[in-house]
């Protein structure tokens, strides 16, 4: 099983607003970006499951509607899995996150404190992550490789999720790209909470970061809290996992270590629908409309 952790789409560049749209775009080196539902779908024919991530940002003035990622996912049920996008410094911010969460489209919520100019443990932040613990739900912090101008680089740092961890013990916590650029602090947290996991998505495009990366996960045996991610449309699946079984090739004829091909198998093929109970919460709905209809 391939379960593609970390992707988006939009409708169009403008969609995002000038701000959110420039760094967007700089991310991948490019002045367009391919990032429809059509070419969202045709890109995920080779994996399981994709997850399709929202955007919100107030400060930006930018979003990509939670409305349309349901609509993308509505038309794939089978094979895509949408993430709502929350901005705690939204007014309505719980009613969102409490409205996708009723809906069978969304099985996580997403939160960016970098691009949304708020602190991760701002209090009205933590009301959604009560939410989300309730509802059994993950919360993806999506700290992004590059930042806005007008972004909270400090803001960015996984240090920071260390009290929601504790705060919320049950809650699980997926940190985009291992906490980039503050990638060891990323590790130690995943490696001190039980429910913090890391993804790779951006770093695949970068592969001696992603190589250094995963190095120290392995050497920090925390392989099996790391999620595969492609951050389409910066990358597709395929070229992310192509690019994740050719890793080692950075290191031939030296004397670098190297991660092990099962340990880089474990992360493409890991289970982490599982992993991150959203199967589970699969499972519970599935056995109530069982129980209706008899």
């Amino acid at each position: 099983m391939i379960i593609d952790c970390h992707t988006h789409i939009w409708a169009n560049i403008e969609q995002l607003g000038a701000g959110a749209g420039e760094y967007l775009l700089r991310q991948c080196g490019q002045t367009e970006v391919r990032a429809g539902a059509a070419e969202h779908a045709r890109t995920a024919e080779c994996v399981d499951k994709s997850l399709v991530f929202g955007f919100r940002s107030v400060d930006l003035g930018a979003a990509v509607p939670n409305d349309y990622v349901a609509q993308h996912v509505a038309r794939y049920p089978s094979k895509m899995i949408g993430v709502a996008a929350i901005d705690p410094a939204d007014a309505d911010a719980q009613a969102e996150a409490e409205r996708c969460l009723s809906q069978s489209e969304f099985r996580g919520l997403t939160v960016s404190p970098a691009t949304q100019s708020i602190h991760p443990s701002d209090s009205r932040a933590m009301g959604i992550y009560e939410l989300a613990a309730e509802r059994s739900v993950p919360v993806f912090f999506c700290q992004s490789l590059h930042f806005p101008a007008q972004g909270r680089m400090e803001y960015a740092r996984p240090s920071l999720l260390d009290e929601i961890a504790r705060e919320f013990p049950d809650l699980v916590i997926v940190i985009s790209s291992m906490g980039h650029p503050w990638i060891e602090e990323g590790i130690a947290l995943i490696g001190k909470h039980p429910q913090v996991f890391g993804d790779i998505a951006g770093l695949v495009r970068r592969p001696w970061q992603a190589y250094n990366a995963l190095v120290l996960a392995h050497q920090f045996n925390v392989m099996d809290k790391v999620l595969f991610g492609s951050d389409f449309p910066y990358f597709t699946a395929a070229e992310a996992i192509t690019s994740i079984y050719r890793m080692n090739e950075l290191t031939q004829g030296t004397n670098l270590p190297s991660v092990p091909r099962e340990a880089l198998r474990g992360v493409v093929e890991r289970d982490a629908l599982s992993a991150l109970g959203i199967a589970r919460a699969d499972e519970v709905a599935a056995r109530g409309d069982d129980d209706e209809e008899a």
